[in-house]
């Protein structure tokens, strides 16, 4: 009778055992293996979802343990990025919103054509468009921005400009869509564009063809 006791016992403790080895396992996988979803908004339809190809080794893993880094490769890769936010939703998404880059201006280096993004990249493309500023010249990303500053601090239209020429000696000359060009200085670019914008309020109707105001407080003209 005790050995019937016993083996029952033992029988219990081992379907017990059993049960809660599957019950555990199931438990990991439900709460650690779960194929995660990835979901990118921001962008075009096509580049979301190229982004989320770029994405997909994630999918086999857990919320709980993502690459953090191997993400931010990704994104600091993709030049339409400008910035972006990454949101765990438990138990299975990972959704990232992305805020895309402005397209300011268009350029050419080596017969290739080139989109400048307001996050300081170029981007390759195959036809230049009509609405945004050619450059001319070898200028680099620092030259550009602070021009650009000084602009979107006066009442300038940046987007009354058709084109922007950059010198080695370190200034830019703008050509507005009316076909007037300036002639900017290397420093103080501000204080020049606020100079000419109160002078050409007075003379808005005259033809003038050329506004030199490379010497500080002087502005010399050509009709």
């Amino acid at each position: 009778m005790h050995r019937k006791k016993s083996r029952k016992i033992s029988v219990y403790i081992i379907i017990f055992l059993f049960i809660g080895t599957l019950t555990h396992k199931d438990l990991t996988v439900t709460n650690f293996k779960k194929s995660i979803k990835i979901n990118v908004s921001g962008l075009d339809e096509k580049n979301n979802f190229n982004l989320e190809n770029d994405l997909n080794f994630l999918s086999s893993n857990s919320l709980f343990f993502l690459n953090k880094q191997k993400i931010i490769e990704i994104m600091n890769s993709n030049y339409l990025v400008e910035s972006y936010s990454v949101s765990k939703l438990y138990p299975s998404t990972l959704s990232i919103k992305i805020n895309k880059t402005k397209f300011l201006a268009q350029t050419q280096r080596k017969n290739e054509n080139f989109l400048l993004g307001s996050n300081g990249r170029l981007i390759g493309i195959n036809n230049f468009k009509k609405d945004l500023p050619f450059i001319f010249g070898n200028f680099d990303n620092k030259n550009f921005f602070q021009l650009k500053t000084a602009i979107d601090e006066t009442e300038f239209d940046y987007n009354d400009i058709k084109n922007l020429f950059f010198f080695k000696s370190g200034r830019w000359d703008i050509e507005t869509k009316s076909g007037l060009l300036i002639k900017l200085p290397k420093n103080e670019i501000k204080n020049s564009l606020q100079l000419f914008l109160n002078f050409y309020a007075q003379i808005e109707n005259k033809q003038i063809n050329k506004i030199d105001l490379r010497q500080k407080n002087q502005i010399i003209i050509n009709e």
